[in-house]
């Protein structure tokens, strides 16, 4: 799977980032970032792009095989930091990515479920393209609190074939890793 990127250049200085853990400034309103292939499960990440413009931020994460049935477990957890002085993210969107589940857009304090809180208020929309194997999040500016500038964090995970999950985690990069920031368009 390929991303769009604004250039080359831009591709290559995010894996860079989140190789060294890096987190500066993007000067671009879009990045992509490309993940390898790294499980067998059908929400296998490979790519991400963040689009951030005037109106929405839209997160389109690319896989490998994504599967309409149920029993794949397939799930997506993007986080969002709006905020260049608070460590962690503000805000998370949490789906799944088969057939008859759903979606929400939380404020939360970290990364763990425990930290999740309240559904945010606002307009926030998740889509699974099964044919192009990639799932589109858009969430309003105005859901976030309209921030100047923003990073994420990708986490993917699945059910294996025997039923059980533990271990079918996919981020993109390192754990808990973030994107550069990128500005407003």
């Amino acid at each position: 799977m390929t991303s769009t990127t604004p250039s080359s250049a831009v591709t290559a200085l995010s894996v860079a980032a989140l190789t060294v853990g890096l987190a500066a400034p993007a000067s671009a309103d879009s990045i992509g970032v490309r993940d390898p292939r790294d499980t067998s499960h059908g929400s296998d990440l490979r790519a991400v792009h963040v689009e951030h413009g005037d109106r929405d931020l839209v997160v389109t994460t690319h896989h490998t095989n994504l599967r309409r049935d149920p029993a794949s477990g397939s799930a997506g957890t993007v986080y969002v930091d709006t905020d260049p002085g608070d460590r962690g993210p503000e805000i998370v969107l949490v789906g799944g990515y088969f057939v008859g589940t759903d979606y929400q857009l939380l404020h939360t304090e970290g990364f763990g479920r425990r930290s999740w809180g309240t559904p945010v208020d606002g307009s926030y929309e998740m889509t699974v393209d099964y044919a192009k194997d990639q799932v589109r999040m858009r969430m309003s500016r105005a859901a976030l609190g309209r921030p100047d500038r923003v990073r994420v964090a990708v986490r993917v995970s699945g059910t294996r074939s025997d039923g059980t999950s533990s271990g079918l985690v996919d981020w993109l990069g390192e754990p808990r890793s973030w994107t550069l920031w990128v500005d407003r368009d």
